[in-house]
């Protein structure tokens, strides 16, 4: 009975499923025809619906685009108004291997475009570097020129279009911080210094990927194979973390301000063919803050009332920075406001306590919007205050100043061995926390100068007279420099009794003079139409020294009156109080250092800032000789911009260097401190410093410009001849005298023989490049010019002198150096083959 009932049942049940399934079609939503379309364009895009690749597992950061993380894998959600916008990237190395250097260093800056496409999203990086008017002919040459490179390109992963009004496109952006991309990743100096090879993919990865309303920050650790890494050689590899921030440019670029070189300024440029010039100029404008008088309140501007700009310049303070330093580090972040008021605004710069993790758990001082003093826990003695701009205007959009534990450090040594011989407070290796506060608001004040837009100003402090930093009342109104951006330091010119002397700069007159210059709004000006208004306001002060600027330099030295960490007007005269103030901290160096049941670290430590401090002295001094002053003039001022250091101020600092330096520095050779800190080194101690500044004084570069200045000037001028032969004689004074030559002045005679020896044969010196002016060279061709002439005389009269003072000479080492250097000489000027 049941195997005949069985089929009519199956029979029943599949009829039954057949009609719900029927069912179910005809009640199922039908696809539109353009739905159908989509999803199978979608399909063969590899393009899937939102859902499918933002799924409910994602963990989601919104701000400028949505950062979505699923599993291992990372997106951005690119709304679609985004698209063809400018956004910057500034790439940085957040933590480094050991050896490769502090983190914070920018490695590279870029503008970036997104541009969609129909299967994929383009990231273009956008050159400013040519420019032309839009509306000028010459534009579209300037634009086939500046044909834009693909940073990297995405596959779209899906479409976000819930919200008709702001649909949104979604990639996946991993690939581009995980793979190895040149621009992003670490720079090519590093690759080429430690032989890198490689990035292995298999040991990079991303630490996290943030969203803030106006950046995006993308933090990834990358590991390169390398075959010289500068720490844990056994890895063959190095690990660095980058931090990429990107951030959404200004729809309106800020009015430029155009760049003149008589004001300290960083700048940035582009060449623009779309001037009526006969060829290309290259453009220059200034970084600066974007700071505007509000509407409402212009008239009262033009009234000359002090008005408070539209959006102020905020600083907060790190919420890691010890409390009891904070105070210090808002006074000089604000210490600025006076400046600001010169340039008709008040409350324009502005220091806070950022929001508490309970008053706003979002708030971080990775989000552009914020600028902060970050407080980092780092043995780096130093603090840096790098600013991030807009390359289309030079608008300042964000700044971080660096603050690393260990600069207390370096102000305790460097106001220790400037003030110690007249300043009880500066005794001591741990200095009172009202005196340590100083110094933090004045590296504070320093720092955040830099932010603003100024560099270095090294020619700021000869503008006072050497004898005006021992006056109370001078130092009082004026502080030690015009510039606090100068490297001027302390006041190691004051001696004891100079009573209430000032001992290290303020915001000064320069300071305010550049600020004003370069915020100061002109109202209803183009850019171009400022200049002339500008260049007024510098010739204003044209004749006072107080308003010059001085380029910071490197390498040869060659305009000794912009020089880092020296006072006045007179470098003989203010290192000869230097001097005899680092005598009266040497004699009480154990007194002020050593504490009972420690041992003799910080002895040793400024004993060694004291040998600093006098090579300071040296460099100051030595760099006038061969010395070219520059004062930056146009062609509607008088007067020179370049004019040779005076004859007699060269003579009398070569003279200064015999007597202090290459006479043996006694004062300096102290067997009490030596036998607490040392087993041996003193002798060379002394070597190292002499030669440096022998070296210094016989610098290619240098002897070029005294031949130059001489066939252009003749007996007004400081000659190489008479050079070398005041060196020789100061050097070689023994060979006259008949005195027993001691073991300082044996090694500083044979450094001598040994540099002739270099110039004889030296290569020719080219013109290096001036990074942006600091850096300053002269070229020599050396087989072709007198140097080698002369240095092949020198070392014949050298010979002549010995020759004839060996007979003078009883002390027997004296003798066998003496012999030991005729025979150096001998072989250099007839070389065996």
């Amino acid at each position: 009975m049941i195997q005949k009932l069985l089929p009519k049942v199956l029979f029943l049940a599949f009829a039954l499923i057949s009609f719900q399934t029927a069912e179910a079609q005809l009640f199922k939503k039908k696809k539109k025809p353009t739905e159908q379309k989509s999803d199978a364009k979608s399909k063969k895009n590899g393009i899937k619906p939102y859902d499918k690749v933002i799924t409910k597992e994602a963990k989601t950061d919104e701000g400028l685009f949505h950062v979505h993380k699923v599993d291992d894998k990372h997106y951005y959600e690119i709304p679609d108004s985004l698209f063809n916008r400018e956004m910057l990237m500034v790439s940085r190395i957040s933590k480094t291997a050991t050896g490769i250097g502090f983190g914070g260093g920018k490695i590279n800056t870029q503008v970036l475009r997104w541009e969609k496409k129909p299967k994929k999203v383009l990231l273009r990086v956008v050159s400013y570097g040519n420019v032309a008017a839009d509306s000028l002919p010459v534009h579209e040459a300037v634009v086939n020129s500046n044909f834009e490179p693909v940073l990297f390109a995405f596959d779209i992963k899906a479409f976000n279009k819930k919200d008709s009004l702001n649909p949104a496109t979604v990639i996946e952006v991993g690939p581009m911080f995980t793979k190895d991309v040149n621009a992003i990743g670490m720079p090519d100096r590093f690759r080429k210094r430690y032989k890198v090879s490689r990035l292995d993919s298999d040991r990079s990865f991303i630490e996290s990927l943030k969203s803030y309303p106006l950046n995006i920050e993308a933090r990834s650790v990358k590991t390169y194979l390398a075959k010289e890494p500068p720490s844990n050689q056994s890895m063959a590899s190095i690990s660095v973390e980058i931090n990429n921030s990107m951030i959404l440019l200004p729809a309106e670029p800020m009015k430029r301000r155009y760049f003149d070189e008589r004001v300290g300024w960083f700048a940035r440029g582009q060449v623009d063919y779309g001037l009526e010039a006969q060829e290309s100029r290259t453009i220059r404008y200034l970084d600066r803050w974007r700071l505007e008088v509000k509407e409402e309140d212009i008239a009262k501007y033009k009234a000359g009332e002090l008005v408070e700009p539209k959006k102020p310049i905020v600083y907060y303070i790190d919420r890691a920075t010890p409390k009891k330093w904070v105070p210090y580090i808002k006074q000089g972040i604000e210490d600025w406001q006076v400046a600001f008021e010169g340039a008709g605004f008040k409350n324009a710069i502005i220091a806070k306590d950022p929001p508490s993790k309970d008053e706003d758990p979002e708030w971080s001082p990775e989000d552009v919007r914020y600028s902060v003093v970050r407080y980092l826990a780092s043995p780096i003695p130093n603090a840096n205050g790098p600013h991030v701009s807009d390359p289309r205007s030079g608008e300042i959009l964000e700044s971080d100043i660096n603050w690393y534990h260990n600069v207390m450090t370096l102000l305790r040594n460097w106001f220790f061995v400037q003030t110690a011989a007249i300043n009880p407070d500066a005794r001591g290796v741990e200095f009172k926390d009202k005196t340590m506060g100083r110094l933090i608001r004045f590296v504070s004040a320093h720092e955040v100068g830099h932010t603003l837009g100024l560099p270095h100003n090294m020619g700021s402090s000869v503008a006072y007279p050497v004898d005006s930093l021992r006056s109370a009342s001078f130092t009082q109104k004026y502080g030690t420099a015009p510039a606090i951006m100068d490297y001027a330091r302390f006041n190691y010119v004051a001696q004891p009794g100079d009573d209430g002397v000032a001992l290290m700069p303020d915001i000064g007159i320069y300071d305010k003079h550049a600020i004003r210059w370069g915020y100061k709004p002109i109202l209803d000006k183009t850019a171009e139409e400022e200049k002339p208004i500008l260049n007024s306001w510098i010739r204003a002060h044209e004749n006072d020294p107080m308003y010059r600027f001085g380029h910071q330099q490197v390498g040869d030295i060659h305009d000794p009156s912009s020089q880092t960490e020296d006072l006045g007007d007179n470098a003989i005269k203010a290192s000869l109080y230097g001097i005899e103030n680092l005598k009266r901290i040497v004699p009480n160096l154990m007194e002020w250092t050593t504490e009972e049941g420690k041992n003799y670290d910080n002895l040793e430590i400024l004993y060694g800032q004291v040998v600093n401090q006098f090579r300071r002295y040296m460099g100051h001094v030595s760099n006038n000789i061969g010395g070219v002053y520059e004062y930056h003039k146009t062609a509607d001022q008088d007067g020179a911009v370049y004019t040779h250091v005076a004859k007699e101020h060269q003579k009398n600092c070569m003279r200064f260097m015999n007597e202090q330096l290459f006479e043996t520095p006694e004062w300096l050779i102290e067997q009490d401190i030596f036998n607490k800190i040392e087993y041996s080194g003193s002798v060379e101690r002394i070597r190292n410093v002499q030669e440096r500044y022998l070296n210094t004084i016989l610098h290619l570069g240098k002897m070029a410009r005294l031949i130059e200045n001489e066939t252009i000037n003749g007996n007004e001028a400081y000659g190489l001849l008479e050079m070398m032969t005041d060196l020789r004689r100061g050097i070689w004074s023994e060979t006259r005298s008949g005195r027993t030559i001691d073991t300082y002045r044996r090694n500083l005679q044979k450094a001598y023989v040994d540099r002739l020896e270099y110039l004889m044969t030296a290569d020719n010196q080219k013109k290096l490049p001036d990074f942006g002016g600091y850096r300053k060279s002269t070229p020599v061709n050396t087989s072709q010019s007198d140097i080698r002439s002369v240095v092949r005389a020198e070392l014949n009269n050298l010979k002549r002198d010995i020759q004839n003072g060996l007979g003078r000479i009883s002390d027997r080492m004296s003798r066998y150096h003496l012999q030991d250097v005729l025979e150096r000489i001998d072989l250099i000027l007839n070389p065996k083959s």
